[in-house]
């Protein structure tokens, strides 16, 4: 299987990187659509071939993640030496060169797994910064079994809630390789294009108060699921999605996103809601019929932000406010796979998300203790779009900014002195 050109770009500019630092752990970021996976296997493919002595151990933190990288694995290289070892997937397979597992699986597994030459982290965002927790204990306790331990880190979201970047200290990765940008996988046709729509209808967090830099659920849903909101903004996304065939709302909650699912049911559209207590069996079926086409719009509450893939999402509605930037560019991201049937995907921002961190190709995570600030953003005056604050002309309707309009009128008076 062929790499796409910013896929190679990226095992070339890692490899440099390695040469450059005899030590230390990279973390790669690439945006969500990009092709994680192929990277991941065309690295793993790669180092086998060179060096057959290698040991590589490819951890994440949900089934889903782990089914897809062991498949893109085996597209790219048929009969590859690889085993799984996750007990949600059932399998607990060891002694394998390659090993993709879930990290709950084997936190505390270091003197089983045994010498490991290479750690890949996917969604490697959720490793703690300090020297805590289960990732950064399990890879403490691999460095001990080989102490010449190299880790690299997957992320399209390299910051944390209230630590910043991934890579200040005292975090686990030194350095950030950034191969390819939203914008380039746009424009060469790799991703489709987010359109954020101001809403009339928005949900107040006025009265929400804040923990660890993040709004506090049981308020959050206090203030935002009422019979009104939810009316409201059922009413206007119907009214705006027209013709569009999938639709994926992100909820505060369980209890709201049901509640938003039966309101969806009441109005004629064919809804599920998905949350961490549907069963497996049922949500996989919920999963098939939304793809199928059975289903118009799925609800959700922390789930589908990572591990779900459907191209055809072509309306996302955002009615869970957050804080967290990468929380935002996670929910915001499962809309940009290039689509069969359209060139976009809505965004509906009820929340404020987009106006509170930035468009998604201009996303600004706020450092510690910095507070919310000014937004990063503004909204079209001529179709409600939201746009970097840097923007001067509208992507969607060509309308050009009062600034971008006087600037170009001093050009042409002073080509006219000229």
């Amino acid at each position: 299987m062929m790499l796409r050109d910013y896929q190679s770009r990226a095992l070339s500019d890692l490899y440099a990187w390695f040469e450059k630092n005899p030590a230390g752990h990279p973390c790669l970021v690439l945006p969500t659509g990009s092709g994680k996976s192929h990277i991941v296997a065309a690295l793993c493919k790669d180092a086998l071939q060179r060096w057959p002595d290698t040991r590589i151990l490819m951890l994440t933190h949900v089934k889903e993640l782990i089914e897809q990288n062991a498949e893109k694995m085996r597209q790219h290289w048929t009969g590859a030496p690889m085993g799984i070892y996750s007990a949600s997937i059932g399998k607990r397979q060891l002694g394998e060169p390659i090993t993709f597992a879930g990290i709950q699986s084997v936190r505390d597994k270091a003197h089983l797994i045994g010498h490991v030459d290479l750690v890949i982290i996917d969604e490697c965002h959720l490793v703690n910064h300090k020297d805590e927790g289960g990732y950064r204990q399990f890879l403490a306790d691999l460095k001990a079994i080989n102490p010449a331990l190299r880790v690299i880190g997957l992320t399209a979201t390299p910051y944390r809630l209230g630590h910043g970047l991934i890579t200040d200290k005292p975090a686990l990765f030194d350095d950030m390789i950034e191969p390819v940008s939203i914008e380039e996988l746009v424009f060469k046709g790799y991703l489709a294009t987010l359109r954020s729509k101001i809403t009339k209808q928005r949900l107040d967090t006025s009265g929400v108060h804040k923990r660890g830099g993040e709004f506090i659920e049981s308020e959050l849903q206090a203030a935002v699921d009422t019979d009104d909101n939810n009316q409201k903004v059922v009413r206007e996304v119907i009214t705006l999605a027209q013709d569009r065939r999938a639709w994926l709302f992100f909820c505060t909650g369980v209890k709201h996103a049901q509640r938003v699912c039966d309101v969806l049911n009441d109005h004629g559209v064919p809804t599920k809601c998905v949350t961490g207590e549907t069963p497996k069996k049922e949500r996989e079926q919920i999963l098939a019929d939304y793809k199928a086409g059975k289903l118009r719009a799925l609800t959700n509450a922390n789930v589908l932000t990572t591990g779900f893939d459907y191209p055809d999402i072509d309306l996302i509605a955002m009615l869970r406010p957050t804080m967290s930037a990468r929380l935002y560019v996670q929910m915001a991201g499962r809309g940009m796979r290039v689509k069969s049937h359209i060139d976009h995907c809505l965004v509906l921002d009820f929340a404020g998300n987009v106006a509170r961190h930035g468009p998604i190709d201009a996303v600004r995570p706020r450092p510690p203790g910095s507070g919310e600030g000014p937004p990063p953003m503004k909204i079209c005056p001529d179709c409600d779009s939201i746009l970097a604050a840097g923007v001067r002309v509208c992507p969607d309707c060509g309308h050009r900014s009062e600034e971008h309009t006087s600037e170009l009128q001093s050009l042409r008076h002073l080509v006219c002195r000229l």
